[in-house]
């Protein structure tokens, strides 16, 4: 992997990063404490789509040439969780791509001469055609093959055409660490077939939700050579499972300049998984990070709850698959979108809770605090919850003029309410509202105030369905 940082590095940055007030203020030179969130009025200045296949960094095959015949090869590097793609160009002939290894694969397929495509999976010798779709291919082409989670997407010149969710798990479950890693990234042919460039690493995404800012615990945002850290659920070829958690930076003079530079993937119940919309929070007093994030990687409409985990390995680099553990929280229904902030001594958590997911998502922001001295997980009591909205999430706690509050993002009024720490509500944002329900991510630049958010812009619903979105918004509001 490119874009390691050794730990000297990363505390060099996290020096530096309290060390930026020329570009990260909190804009109370020029407006003074008196400023309030409904002084600012938001203004969209950018809008586009993160878009990657294969993430830029994270590569892990790339060889010019392939195999003239009938051929699978097997080689020799694999993900370490189940997000992954195979990227083939095809001059002529049936191509195939996709996982494996010791007699099992799962494999994409494309035939231009029978136009069909097909996603199959080998097991003991024995082969399942689980799907197939007709294509059609005039002349080279370029064939994808996606891993995600235990979804199979085979896409044609970037297109997806096919893809199967439901047939792969009972017969191989690639979350499962040892099965997966018998699996290799692999390419071939059926018959003659010439093939060019093969590339193979870590799937991007296909759009970007749910951003929250890296900070320190007292709030301070992240930031190392003029970038912001922040984390973004990658959005994948299918539903929320299908989605994973990555970490990006964004050039604070150029805004559409983001990177995705680290992966996180989640262990637990014997499998690995893409659990996301969470946030990162570095710890100063105990070098630590702080991992907060949603059940989503095993959604099934049965529950979605917080999860944590604590490291000193530097996260903002490379690709991890960390161990987690459930979040206790104060409720007792479903919670998602965590942000937790030190005030004053104490740590208090925003989150979101669901009384119910089915026939409808219903849900509305609350928030938790522990005791004065007391760790981020300890002892965690209800401090307010606004029960007035039942289509609420994205929560974000975040210190204007002095004075701290909790953001979020309400779908049924269009409007992003503001509370106090004891969930008060206060009034909206001036800001504009896009599709889906985006979140309020607020921090100041300078003499600005960004809001960074999302939109439900869906990527190739009609074959993918919901899941597969958005844009990255930028907004600005001059003080």
């Amino acid at each position: 992997m490119t874009g390691k940082i050794d730990r000297r590095t990363l505390l060099r940055g996290v020096a530096a990063a309290a060390a930026v007030p020329a570009l990260l203020t909190e804009a109370t030179a020029t407006a003074g404490p008196a400023l309030t969130p409904f002084d600012l009025h938001f203004e969209t200045t950018h809008q586009f789509r993160p878009f990657d296949l294969i993430a830029p960094r994270f590569t892990q095959y790339d060889h010019p040439a392939s195999p003239a015949s009938d051929r699978l090869v097997e080689t020799g590097v694999r993900p370490r969780a189940p997000f992954g793609s195979v990227v083939v160009e095809v001059r002529s002939g049936t191509a195939v791509a996709g996982l494996a290894g010791g007699g099992t694969s799962v494999l994409g397929t494309v035939d231009p001469v029978a136009g069909l495509a097909t996603v199959e999976v080998t097991v003991g010798g024995t082969t399942t055609v689980l799907k197939s779709a007709e294509v059609s291919v005039d002349g080279p082409f370029e064939l994808a093959v996606v891993v995600n989670s235990t979804v199979v997407t085979v896409l044609v010149d970037g297109a997806p055409v096919l893809t199967e969710r439901d047939g792969v798990r009972p017969l191989v479950d690639l979350r499962v660490p040892a099965v997966l890693g018998g699996l290799d990234y692999a390419y071939g042919g059926r018959g003659q077939v010439r093939l060019g460039r093969v590339r193979a690493g870590y799937f991007g995404q296909a759009g970007v939700r749910d951003p929250h800012v890296v900070q320190h615990a007292d709030g301070r945002p992240f930031i190392r050579d003029g970038k912001l850290y922040l984390t973004m659920t990658n959005a994948g070829l299918g539903f929320f499972q299908q989605a994973h958690w990555a970490v990006w930076t964004l050039d604070l003079a150029d805004p559409t300049r983001v990177e995705q530079v680290a992966l996180l993937f989640f262990a637990r119940d014997g499998l690995v998984l893409g659990d996301h919309a969470g946030q990162i929070v570095y710890d100063d007093r105990t070098r630590r990070f702080i991992l907060l994030m949603s059940s989503w990687g095993d959604f099934d409409f049965d529950g979605v709850h917080v999860r944590h985990a604590t490291t000193k390995a530097n996260v903002l680099s490379g690709v991890h698959v960390i161990p987690s553990a459930r979040l206790p929280l104060p409720t007792t229904v479903s919670s998602w979108d965590p942000a937790l902030t030190l005030v004053d001594g104490r740590w208090r958590l925003a989150f979101v809770e669901s009384e119910a997911q089915q026939p409808a998502f219903v849900f509305h922001p609350a928030l938790a605090v522990g005791p004065r001295g007391a760790d981020y997980a300890d002892s965690l009591s209800r401090a307010g919850a606004d029960g007035t909205v039942d289509q609420t999430e994205g929560t974000i706690i975040q210190r204007v003029g002095g004075r701290w509050y909790v953001f979020a993002s309400d779908g049924d009024a269009r409007e992003y309410p503001v509370y106090d720490l004891s969930m008060r509500r206060l009034g909206t944002l001036d800001a504009p509202y896009g599709t889906n329900i985006p979140h309020p991510v607020l921090l100041p630049v300078g003499r600005d105030w960004w809001l960074i958010t999302f939109d439900g812009t869906q990527f190739a619903e009609p074959v993918l369905g919901y899941g597969g979105h958005g844009d990255l918004i930028v907004m600005r509001a001059r003080v």
